[in-house]
């Protein structure tokens, strides 16, 4: 029998979190439990999440301190027992069949550890490409909300504050695991100024900014960190 765990990191998404547990409601295929970790948000999700525990096998945990997705991730992965994880954002809404083709797609391709697929942020379909190693170490395709072999998760590198998924792929790939990518959608992603999904337009990171003597801070903080993670896979 498959057992499948999701983890929902969310800070100040209790306004979004609401559309992402109906979309775990309505799967056709149930998860065995769901934990929610509360990363000391300023809202009210343990409200939210209150709403569904008669429909959902839920769990919640609060953090005291704010300590950011990949501390809440591995916090809430700790506590559930599963044999597939699968890490939402609390902006992610999934199609009624993600959870049965995330699993029919391990079912069928035995040697990868971990399923994919495309997905859309707002209206934008960002698709996958079929997994290679070399592809994925100059560029990250693969998004957090995949479905990932318990036995291959090693733990999101709490230390970064971005690329916690290109990180996590390339760390499973040199441990020898691959991945099969899923040819269609299977999740929304609903665009926030702040909180988990945070991105400025694709345009901003082209421009040679250091010729122009000065950098915005969001896209600063994503030059630091992309050299961090190129630094520590000896990209």
């Amino acid at each position: 029998m498959d057992t499948i765990s999701i983890i929902i990191p969310c800070f100040n998404h209790a306004e979004v979190l609401r559309r992402t547990l109906k979309g775990i409601q309505d799967q056709t295929l149930q998860p065995n439990e769901i934990v929610v970790v509360d990363d000391s948000s300023m809202d009210n999700p343990k409200a939210v999440v209150s709403e569904f525990v008669d429909k959902l096998k839920l769990k919640f945990f609060r953090l005291e301190k704010n300590s950011g997705a990949p501390a809440a991730r591995n916090y809430g992965a700790e506590r559930t027992s599963g044999e597939f994880l699968l890490f939402l954002d609390a902006d992610v809404e999934l199609e009624p069949d993600a959870l049965e083709t995330f699993v029919n797609a391990l079912n069928e391709h035995t040697d990868a550890v971990f399923a994919y697929s495309d997905f859309f942020w707002g209206s934008k379909l960002f698709r996958g490409l079929p997994f290679d190693v070399e592809a994925l170490k100059k560029r990250n395709f693969i998004h957090t909300s995949s479905l990932l072999r318990r036995v291959a998760f090693p733990g999101f590198d709490e230390s970064l504050k971005k690329f916690q998924d290109w990180d996590l792929w390339l760390t499973i790939a040199e441990r020898g695991g691959k991945g099969v990518w899923i040819n269609r959608p299977l999740y929304r992603i609903k665009p926030r100024r702040n909180g988990m999904s945070r991105w400025a337009p694709r345009f901003l990171y082209k421009i040679p900014w250091q010729k122009l003597g000065f950098m915005p801070k969001v896209i600063r903080e994503y030059r630091e960190a992309e050299q961090i993670v190129r630094k520590k896979h000896r990209l």
